[in-house]
């Protein structure tokens, strides 16, 4: 008796549904998925939901295949995402190719705890991980120094930091934005809660949030961060014998000897930087590439290197894409400068023929690290004040799909990543 089957139209995308038990969902991650960012929602849900899904490094864009077919189709079809129903002869072709090219199938099991670490105020930008979360309607839980400074990490598989400054400095605006009344709420509501936790100062209050920080790392944890918070993470922990903050931000100077000062031991990624302490400067230290980036202008790209998908599963879905080449974007810090950066990190992105490295992955302990330079990859020169970006405009984005991937790599089954 045939299987009867037909083709549903959403929004203008085609999808082929059958009711043949045996077929599994295959979820493109190529360049003929209608929409990128909401297929790792698809995925997310439905790991929450118990269903396993098989990440496929390296095959069409690193795409998704499980063989509960009827609850994530419904998903595809309600969040407009692409997929295709094949046959079990079909799936075994897909095996034998990956069995035979760089290419890996990597069990996904469970849907991590995600946490953003978002500020009490509202400062005028936006974060470009909560806005693809939010896209792509995957949970988190948002938490501040309070809740890191209480132990509530533990509750958190992976952590977000996107714009901070845990130096202390309220992001160095100084120059152009101290007079504002949302620089002065910050530095009020900072201040209110370093003393109600006991610190003197809001400097010792975020060195204590980025050891913390640190430990969750060590003990396990998974963290991704942008913009100015991969550095100035480092930078706090290297000065925690010092004080390299100035007095216009803390009333009191900072060491005359604080470079000779700085612990790169005591550091997760970078080493050997410069702190730039003058509060006229809207920079932290020599690991940013900004100005060059600034310089070089829109017309740049970076690029993804390429790694082993069975030998190095880890390094591998983080740089999933449907693309080679993607657009640089700035930020306070824009990309890391290689000659700062220790030896053993894993380089995964850079704007070939520079000194700049745009994506970057460490181990620490029994937890991992992904840095990405920038503030959002849809828009350049992201200014103060500017709109938010709309994903719906941007639905196939490769620099968004970078930082999804770093949602579904703690979803990954621990025995298969040789790390």
């Amino acid at each position: 008796m045939l299987k009867r089957k037909y083709i549903l139209i959403v929004s203008g995308t085609f999808f082929f549904v059958s009711n043949l038990s045996a077929a599994s969902i295959l979820i493109p991650m190529d360049l003929t998925q209608s929409d990128h960012l909401r297929a790792y929602g698809v995925v997310f849900r439905s790991l929450q939901n118990g269903i396993k899904v098989e990440w496929l490094l390296n095959y069409r864009g690193g795409s998704f295949l499980s063989s509960e077919n009827q609850a994530i189709a419904e998903l595809c079809k309600i969040s407009g995402v692409g997929y295709s129903v094949i046959s079990d002869n079909q799936t075994s072709e897909i095996y034998r190719q990956i069995e035979s090219q760089n290419m890996e199938r990597i069990e996904l099991e469970k849907a991590p705890k995600l946490a953003v670490y978002v500020p009490l105020t509202h400062d005028p930008w936006d974060d470009a991980v909560r806005l693809a979360l939010d896209y792509a309607q995957v949970p988190y839980t948002t938490l501040w120094d309070e809740e890191v400074l209480s132990g509530a990490l533990s509750q958190y598989d992976w952590l977000h930091l996107h714009h901070e400054d845990f130096t202390g400095q309220y992001g160095k605006f100084y120059s152009s934005y101290r007079n504002t009344d949302w620089y002065q709420n910050d530095v009020r509501a900072n201040t209110r809660l370093a003393g109600k936790l006991g610190y003197k100062k809001v400097s010792q209050m975020k060195l204590a949030v980025a050891q913390k920080l640190r430990q969750y790392l060590f003990d396990g944890g998974f963290l991704f961060a942008m913009c100015s918070a991969p550095a100035t993470l480092d930078i706090a922990l290297s000065a925690s014998g010092t004080d390299i903050v100035p007095g216009e931000f803390d009333g009191d100077p900072a060491d005359p000897a604080y470079q000779s000062k700085l612990d790169f031991a005591q550091t997760l990624a970078f080493t050997d930087f410069s702190v730039i302490t003058n509060p006229l400067v809207y920079e932290h230290s020599d690991i940013d590439v900004g100005i060059d980036a600034l310089a070089r202008g829109k017309d740049t790209y970076f690029t993804m290197f390429d790694f082993s998908a069975k030998y190095d599963p880890v390094s591998c879905m983080l740089v999933q894409n449907h693309v080679a080449l993607v657009s640089e974007f700035l930020g306070q810090d824009t990309g890391f400068r290689r000659d700062k950066i220790k030896k053993g990190i894993v380089l995964l992105a850079e704007v070939t023929g520079t000194h700049e490295v745009k994506y970057l992955h460490g181990i620490y302990g029994k937890g991992s690290f992904a840095y990405f330079g920038g503030h959002d990859p849809e828009d350049f020169q992201h200014f103060v004040g500017d709109p938010k970006t709309d994903l719906r405009l941007y639905r196939n984005s490769p620099g968004y799909r970078l930082i999804l991937n770093n949602i579904l790599f703690p979803a990954a089954k621990k025995k298969q990543l040789k790390t």
